[in-house]
């Protein structure tokens, strides 16, 4: 009996630490899907896709694809996650790490050869040879 309760105890002290430490499940934890630059796909058109975290690395992919938008092809490579809303799909998350504007003020912009983009990257085409760029913004 008291094996019983020194384990439980043992398991409660485990557990609360845990959830003052954060174990898991927080964005901290998080990792970036690529850490060095790729290529991905097959298709008639390339583009590049730049991804700049909040930390400053930066990872450039060459995508290949015959999507048309350019949310369907970073999907196709899980890329990018997000939700839909009446504006479209706003995105949270971009090469396995998130921009969470509720907790820290930061968002992923999209910017199309440099340019901040006017349109959202579900009705943005895809144009071949172009560089398109997700970056953590405050």
């Amino acid at each position: 009996m008291k094996r019983i309760i020194s384990l439980t105890v043992l398991l409660l002290i485990i557990l609360s630490s845990c959830l003052t430490v954060s174990c898991g499940g927080d964005d901290s934890d998080e990792v970036m899907m690529y850490t060095e630059d790729t290529t991905l796909g097959s298709g008639a058109t390339q583009f590049t896709l730049a991804v700049e975290h909040a930390d400053g690395k930066r990872v450039v992919f060459t995508i290949n694809t015959d999507k048309t938008v350019l949310s369907d092809a970073l999907t196709e490579h899980n890329l990018l996650e997000g939700d839909e809303g009446e504006f479209g799909l706003y995105v949270k998350k971009v090469n396995g790490i998130t921009a969470d504007y509720d907790k820290d003020k930061t968002y992923w912009a999209l910017y199309i050869d440099g340019e901040y983009a006017m349109s959202g990257v579900d009705s943005t085409p895809i144009t071949a040879g172009e560089e398109y760029t997700f970056k953590v913004t405050k």
